[in-house]
């Protein structure tokens, strides 16, 4: 049986969710280097791997260079799979493993505001490891006007949007094991077919259509033209998409918390 009181369900509070990302933010800036420093590799390899060592090999991708067209695909990535890594690995620890989850609810704590704020500090470290990217490509020389730094604020909402999408697999997830099907079958395939490598016009027109419904693709629809310089298209439908993906989320991890912690 659930050590979980039912009364805990109750209207989540702000204050409630800003309390469990403090606590998530306390115990991570003793460690806050080698995290950055972690969520930065991979990311660089493929956009110095891929952006130099491919790209000289390439003509122009839309109108600039590769690793131009490249940059704005791999902050969108990188902030998906730190979002995503939080979000799975370490909340299950917390909830699962530790027990974090059960100790904070003996403070005035509800579930629903330790979901919320493992949401938003997960979104917190996926803006981190973004931001990082593009500031690495903005002493590259690859941001063409001040319309780059509207990538802030859409860096910490795709990182919601995947958060919130984590935390359904993570309330799922029965162990660590669990979470190698959703990186292969869901986050890879995601990466190679929403534009972050190639133009989304390069797929057969099937797959072009399954691929506008992804998260992943309406941030790089948003990002890149803002790399370049431009005003992206169609960005009310974009934002609405990331937006509701990241509310639909929120709201399913709330049921399945409830579910698995309280029943």
């Amino acid at each position: 049986m659930s050590t979980f009181d039912a009364s805990a369900i109750c209207p989540p509070r702000l204050a409630g969710i800003l309390a469990v990302w403090r606590r998530n933010f306390l115990v991570w800036r003793k460690l806050a280097l080698p995290s950055i420093l972690g969520n930065l590799a991979d990311p660089m390899i493929y956009m110095f791997g891929l952006g130099y060592g491919l790209g000289g090999l390439l003509p122009q991708v839309g109108g600039v260079s590769y690793i131009a067209f490249l940059a704005a695909g791999t902050i969108c990535s990188s902030t998906m799979n730190a979002a995503t890594f939080e979000a799975l690995y370490s909340a299950f620890s917390r909830m699962h493993v530790q027990k974090t989850w059960e100790a904070i609810m003996n403070a005035p704590v509800s579930l629903d505001e330790i979901v919320g704020g493992e949401i938003l500090w997960a979104a917190t470290k996926s803006l981190l490891s973004g931001c990082a990217i593009l500031v690495v490509a903005a002493l590259l020389g690859l941001t063409h006007s001040f319309l780059a730094l509207w990538l802030v604020p859409l860096v910490f909402l795709v990182g919601l949007a995947f958060s919130a999408l984590g935390m359904i697999v993570t309330l799922l997830a029965r162990s660590y094991d669990f979470f190698m099907y959703y990186f292969t079958l869901v986050v890879t395939p995601m990466m190679l077919v929403s534009g972050v490598f190639f133009p989304m016009s390069q797929l057969p027109p099937l797959v072009q259509t399954l691929s506008h419904l992804l998260p992943l693709s309406h941030g790089v629809e948003l990002a890149r033209p803002l790399m370049l310089g431009r005003v992206p298209e169609d960005i009310l439908l974009h934002l609405f998409a990331l937006i509701l993906c990241a509310l639909a989320g929120y709201l399913a991890s709330l049921r399945l918390a409830r579910k698995r912690l309280l029943d």
